[in-house]
Parts: structure tokens; sequence; C-alpha cells
């Protein structure tokens, strides 16, 4: 067998990470594609995601230059197989005891848009955009994300394509709804992927689809889905309660000395402080502790029922004190704490898309095409959640460097506990070390054919080492 050639290596722990997929790649050129690839999508750049960004050149010139050319070959010409480098990504993720995947996290599915110009970008149309919220051209992905109290790191994604890519619109063969495509993104990482979580997890545009609920009841997989205030059933004329708001108003609330059916919760928040809420299970229509399906109202106000601090949900625990909540049952028990505290991990992503809920209740249904390689790596860091909850037992350091860098400080008196690691903290840690050595080096072989003065080689090989610059300013 051949002996393999060496690539230019990523600077700090970047390569280390790299190496973990070499054995993906048969040749030299797209070993040394994805360590710049990677670098691209983490240096700091207006829009990271074109194809000069990725390859460090000036944009719309530099599409024809060299950097420009070879990140294009990568992407989309070179055979590799973007699954592969997927699972190879969650199978890191999985071995580290800081990131690896437990019983008490949650499945996320959400959604991510991007705005586009034009019509010629692949998957583009006009549709809704959740970062912007409001309907605009662009390119809208359905993703999946594991979270805990502790971590959250993205599993997998497709992106949609609009009907009028297809030549039959909406009823042609290959076109696919984003609903359709969030169940198979359950089902990868149920029967393929085999990834454990406590529950499914989305806003009310999945939750009002009945089919997607059966899917997951067909998978033994339980969920916590929101439901539209206006969430209703068919009931009998003359019936009080038909409507989710309407079980809500007829739970008795007279006060806090006074609840009635409602019981009163904690959400803990990672940065020590604690919200009061109180949850009521609905026993009405279709839902109840009894039935396969449960509906929960939760709010900080039961008398106001504040608008974005009240959750509608619906969920398959079962109660703890209904009989399907014995041997016979697949699902563990939930109580009312426990589903709340289960759709409150929805906001531990880095998206804004969770926020769909609280401004549009709806979203115009497309279909994806399979992902390009250049789709499937996703983030190569997992980052703690700034959600309910500190750090969970599974990924507690053992050692002291580990807990000065991941953990959050113990809390002082007088002072609140903020966490010391988020995505925005991590990205920045990255870029303090892999910006300066890129751009100073740059800089350096635009000014000169020389090898660099000492004072400037000293300083890149401090960077490249992942010793990273304060780059920011107050």
């Amino acid at each position: 067998m051949t002996k393999r050639l060496p690539v230019s290596p990523a600077p700090g722990p970047l390569e280390d990470y790299s190496q973990s997929f070499d054995d993906l790649f048969g040749a030299r050129a797209q070993r040394e594609g994805f360590r710049r690839y990677l670098e691209g999508l983490l240096l700091p750049a207006e829009r990271n995601k074109t194809l000069t960004a990725l390859a460090n050149t000036e944009p719309m010139a530099g599409a024809q230059r060299r950097e420009a050319q070879s990140m294009q070959w990568f992407l989309s010409e070179s055979g590799w197989d973007a699954r592969e480098a997927n699972k190879r990504r969650l199978e890191l993720l999985s071995d580290d005891a800081c990131s690896a995947p437990n019983g008490r996290g949650v499945l996320v599915i959400d959604e991510h848009g991007d705005r586009k110009w034009g019509r010629r970008t692949a998957h583009v149309g006009r549709q809704w955009l959740a970062n912007i919220g409001k309907t605009d051209n662009g390119v809208v992905s359905v993703s999946t994300l594991w979270a805990d109290e502790g971590v959250y790191w993205p599993h997998d994604f497709e992106p949609y394509t609009p009907a009028h890519h297809f030549a039959g619109g909406r009823n042609d063969p290959e076109f696919r709804t984003k609903l359709k495509i969030a169940r198979e993104l359950v089902k990868r990482a149920v029967v393929e992927d085999g990834v454990p979580f406590r529950a499914v997890v989305a806003d009310s545009f999945y939750g009002e689809d009945e089919e997607l609920r059966w899917t997951l009841r067909e998978l033994g997989v339980g969920y916590v889905f929101a439901l539209k205030p206006s969430h209703c059933w068919w009931h009998r004329e003359g019936e009080e309660i038909g409507a989710l708001w309407e079980a809500a108003l007829y739970g008795g609330w007279e006060g806090q000395d006074s609840p009635g059916k409602w019981v009163k919760i904690e959400r803990r928040f990672s940065d020590g402080h604690i919200e009061e809420w109180w949850a009521l299970e609905v026993d009405a229509g279709p839902y109840g502790p009894e039935r396969a399906q449960r509906a929960v109202v939760a709010t900080t106000n039961p008398e106001k029922l504040p608008e974005r601090k009240t959750w509608y949900l619906v969920a398959n625990l079962p109660h703890p004190d209904s009989e399907r909540s014995g041997e016979g049952d697949l699902l563990p028990a939930a109580d009312l704490a426990e589903v709340v505290r289960l759709y409150g991990l929805l906001g531990c992503g880095w998206n804004r898309a969770t926020s769909r809920s609280s401004t549009s209740w709806a979203g115009a249904t497309t279909r994806s095409e399979a992902p390009r390689p250049s789709a499937a790596i996703g983030s190569w860091c997992a980052v703690l959640s700034r959600s309910a909850g500190g750090p969970t037992d599974a990924c507690r350091p053992r050692s002291r460097t580990m807990r000065r860098t991941i953990l959050p400080p113990d809390r002082r008196e007088g002072k609140k506990r903020r966490p010391r690691m988020s995505w925005p903290r991590a990205l920045r840690s990255a870029r303090g070390w892999l910006e300066p050595w890129i751009m100073l080096r740059r800089y350096w072989r635009a000014y000169s054919g020389a090898p660099p003065p000492p004072e400037l080689r000293a300083l890149l090989e401090l960077v490249f080492s992942g010793r990273g610059l304060y780059l920011y300013v107050r």
C-alpha cells in the first residue's frame, strides 16, 4: 500500500480533529480541502457560506483563484461520502464523556433559513425564513439537534426544495414537505444512528401535525410538542371546554394560595436564577392522564396567561399515576415538571428558528433533495447549553484543567452563577488562534517572498499551537 503523503496541517486543536476523518478521504487533495474547509467555516466573514469566503479569498474577483477552485472541487466534484463524514462526527461526540448523548436529553426538530438573492441557487425560493421572522427569498433546512441541560450539538439536517423546482409541483413524486423531512430525520436518529434521548421536542408547526405524532408513536419514541393557543377539538354543543385556552381558564385558579388544578413547578437556569412556573394537566376531549396523549398548559401567570410566557404542549409520555406508566408501557412516566423541562430544552440551540411559534404559527411546506457533500459536516464543537440546568454527570470533567475551561465557576456570595462556555465564547476562542495565524501569514506573503523575521515567526508558531490572541475590543 502506498504511503500517504503529508498535508498542510490545520492550526491548533483543529488538526487533531481533522486527523480523525483522514481515513474517509482517499486523495491527498481531499484531506487538504477538508482542513481548509473547516478553517473557512470558523473564520469570521460576513458571508462565510460563500465559496470565496470559505477559501479565504476576496469576494467575486477571488472566485478564479487557485484556493477557490480547489475548494469548489472538494465540495462538489471529489468523491467522498457526506453521510460517512457526519457519522464519524457523531461517533467522536459519543466517545467523549463531555458530549456523549444520554437518556435525559431531547432531540430538537428545528429549521434554519438564509436569505438568498436570485433564483439559480439550489433549494432557493420565496418561503418562511425563521431567522428574520418573515417570508422572503431564501434557502431553508430542517435539522435535528441533541440537547440536555449541559451540552447541545447538531445531529443531522436536510435542505428542502420549494415545489416550483419540480415539474409536477406539489404533486411530483420527488416532492417532500418539511414535515416529511422531519419524520425521516427522526427515523434516521433512532434506527440508523441509535441516538438516545428522552423525547422529541418541536414548536407548534410540527406539533400540530398528527401524522408526525403517529410516526413517533409507532417508533416507540416520546415527544413533547407545542400546540397553538387556539388548538381545539370536536365537542358537543354546550360543553364548556373545547380548546386548550378554555381548559386553562377552567383550571380553578384563584391565586397562589388557591391554585385549583394548577401545580407549581420551578425552572432552574444555568446562570443560577430560578423561575416559578405553573402547570395544568388538561383532562378534556382527546387529552388526559389515562389517554395516549396528554395536553399540558404551562405559564408564569395562570391569571393572565401571558402570550410569550405560556406554553400549550402535547406529549405521549405517560402520567406517573396512570395505568399507562406500568411495566407494560415502553415509555417512562413523566410528571408535569418533567414535561416542562423537556420542552424548555427546545431553546438550547444557536439559531433563532425556535422563536417562530411566537410570531407565526404556520409555514410553507416544501421538499428536500439529498444534501451535497459540503452540507454534512456541521459543527465540529459541542458547547454547553444556555437553558435550564447545569452540567450533567455525564459531562463532568475529571481533571482540574477541564473544570476551569468547561464548567461554570462556582457560585460566589452576592454573585450570580454564569456559564463559562457557550457557542459564541467557543467560537471566539477558536478564532483567537485561527485568524491571526492565517491573516498574518497571508500579509507577510503578500509583502515579501523571504521567510518572516524571527519575531513574526515566533508569533505564528504561538498561535499555530492553539494559544490564541484576544481579538475583540469592548
